[in-house]
């Protein structure tokens, strides 16, 4: 995989353009937590290009942020979408804050300067009707909040993705499942793919193939950095990993071949 024609930055003359998105947020660092607000400033403070979080709608209708499909409260693992938001919200994260609204992270991040913020759609358990909910919710907060430019959307979920695309034509929306070809991907609406690491090394193709539909390459969750470079060699858009400032460190030595 290390030859000129598997390796299109390397054999080209400019830097690496991938971008790094820190997953759940700058969370591995002092003070902070995983999809703690902490995590969306520090994203912010060492600029990143985007900081994602995980958004789960409970029974009452309120949006929280938050990862695992269940959570510790009070001693007591409880179903985040089977448990009204009041009692999510004591849960206590990894550095001391509770588990916040979605309209809280939102208000943090109208603070940053840098980062984009990147929006997990999580439905696991939910039916179509509540999945397009979820998405309708989303967007209606990003936009009454004024942040629509600065966001983007992900999801394995195919009907909260749908329904994305539908209520907000002009959003970056990429898919996370991968059990869709950039084609079919681009022919519903995506404008790009997010796929995991072992996901892309099986379907090769698709690096190329997906630069040839006009869609962006994200790749998660990489933390190692034999991966990070394979990755930007590949000249993918974007990276997902638990490590942003060793990304960062690998993008700024990563070597530059002259121009042909």
């Amino acid at each position: 995989m290390s030859n000129s024609q598997n390796n299109p930055v390397q054999s080209g003359c400019t830097a690496p353009t991938t971008q790094v998105i820190a997953h759940r947020g700058y969370w591995d660092t002092h003070g902070s937590a995983q999809n703690s607000l902490a995590s969306l400033e520090k994203a912010d403070e060492i600029g990143a290009y985007g900081s994602e979080c995980d958004v789960y709608l409970c029974p009452d209708g309120e949006l929280m942020v938050f990862h695992d499909p269940h959570v510790n409260v009070n001693g007591t693992m409880r179903e985040i979408e089977r448990t009204p938001s009041t009692v999510l919200r004591q849960a206590v994260l990894a550095n001391g804050e509770t588990m916040p609204t979605f309209a809280a992270y939102l208000d943090k991040f109208k603070q940053c300067k840098q980062t984009k913020l990147i929006i997990e759609l999580k439905a696991q358990k939910i039916d179509k009707r509540e999945s397009e909910t979820l998405a309708a919710k989303i967007v209606e907060m990003v936009k009454r909040t004024g942040v629509e430019k600065r966001v983007e959307y992900i999801t394995f979920n195919r009907d909260a993705m749908l329904k994305l695309i539908k209520l907000d034509p002009e959003a970056k929306v990429a898919y996370l499942t991968g059990d869709l070809s950039p084609a079919e991907a681009k022919a519903v609406g995506c404008t790009g793919i997010d796929y995991s690491l072992d996901k892309m090394k099986q379907n090769e193709h698709w690096f190329r193939e997906a630069r040839e539909a006009g869609l962006e390459i994200n790749v998660w969750t990489v933390n190692k950095a034999d991966d990070m470079r394979y990755l930007i060699g590949q000249g993918v858009d974007y990276i997902t990993t638990d490590a942003p400032e060793l990304l960062q460190k690998i993008l700024r030595n990563y070597p530059m071949q002259p121009k042909h």
